[in-house]
């Protein structure tokens, strides 16, 4: 296990590097210059002179490069070129409100994915099976910007049973879970479908195994036989699916903080890159890219603790 998280954290340099150097040339070989979005159009060639000076953007890209990526080893993710705040105090304000929005998106794609999957497999081609394999096509083909604005059309502005948007209470106050129910609905929709069909899956494949027929011939109760014995084999593509969505949750929640007026750093990525803010765009990037490497090396320590036959020595 020990060589797993040490072979998997020189992974992640390795990609956390790529990923750095395709961001920054990107951001700097596109069209638009930050001297003239800071400056205004009533600045002179020789204000944008002085502050491409001051910022730096005088000087050759990988000369560029390589001060961010010195500056980013000791802890230094450069600052803002809108407000001149610190990239990492911008993160840490915002991130907050993106991990609740991704943990409850998860929440809600989990209890609802996971039991669907598994009583449509359990119940194949009933009813339920037909109508949850239905709706899970619905909720992978529905677009997020949609499923939000019905949702606020409905639930707040027709009901008024929930808030229009914004995640300013404390997730664990009555009103914070108020204003997390329609984003985190929104946002796990697609989530809970992919969950639904794979657990589907997995469990139709677990229960025609031969085990799985041997254990019902002994006379094994049949809820033992399926939520003991069948339900711990079948999760493990299952846990993949998650960690993977989880991973997708936290650097896609983009268009759902867009919709639900959302502070996260998903808002704080599109104003950077509207602005031309190399370091804060920089630095939400390769936060996302951490995180999405961190998640899959957890995924992968949990195999281990699911099925003790999954051995990484």
């Amino acid at each position: 296990m020990i060589g797993l998280i040490a072979k998997r954290f020189l992974q992640l340099l390795l990609l956390l590097v790529g990923i750095s150097f395709l961001v920054f040339m990107s951001m700097h070989l596109a069209p638009g210059d930050p001297a003239t979005i800071i400056g205004g159009p009533t600045a002179t060639e020789s204000d944008l002179s002085a502050i491409r000076e001051e910022l730096g953007l005088n000087k050759p890209v990988l000369i560029q490069y390589f001060e961010y990526v010195g500056g980013v080893l000791q802890g230094d993710l450069g600052y803002s070129f809108q407000n001149n705040q610190g990239v990492a105090e911008a993160i840490a304000t915002r991130f907050p409100q993106t991990l609740n929005l991704a943990i409850g998106s998860m929440i809600v794609a989990v209890i609802i994915g996971v039991p669907a999957g598994i009583i449509s497999a359990i119940k194949q081609n009933s009813w339920f099976d037909f109508s949850s394999t239905t709706i899970a096509l619905a909720g992978i083909s529905i677009p997020n910007f949609w499923l939000g604005a019905m949702l606020i059309l409905v639930f707040s502005v027709q009901l008024q049973w929930l808030p229009v948007g914004g995640l300013s209470a404390p997730f664990w106050t009555i009103e914070g879970i108020k204003q997390l129910i329609l984003p985190a609905i929104t946002l796990g929709t697609a989530s809970a479908a992919m969950i639904a069909r794979m657990s589907r899956s997995a469990m139709l494949e677990v229960i025609r195994a031969d085990y799985i027929r041997t254990a019902r011939a002994k006379g094994v109760h049949n809820n033992t036989v399926i939520w003991i014995h069948a339900l711990r084999n079948a999760m493990i593509p299952v846990i993949t699916v998650i960690g993977l969505n989880f991973g997708f949750l936290l650097g896609g929640t983009i268009i759902t903080e867009q919709v639900f007026a959302i502070n996260g750093v998903g808002r704080l990525m599109i104003d950077a890159i509207a602005a031309r803010d190399f370091p804060v765009v920089q630095g939400t990037v390769l936060l996302v890219a951490t995180l999405f490497v961190v998640v899959n090396l957890v995924v992968d320590i949990v195999y281990a603790f699911v099925d003790p036959r999954i051995s990484y020595e």
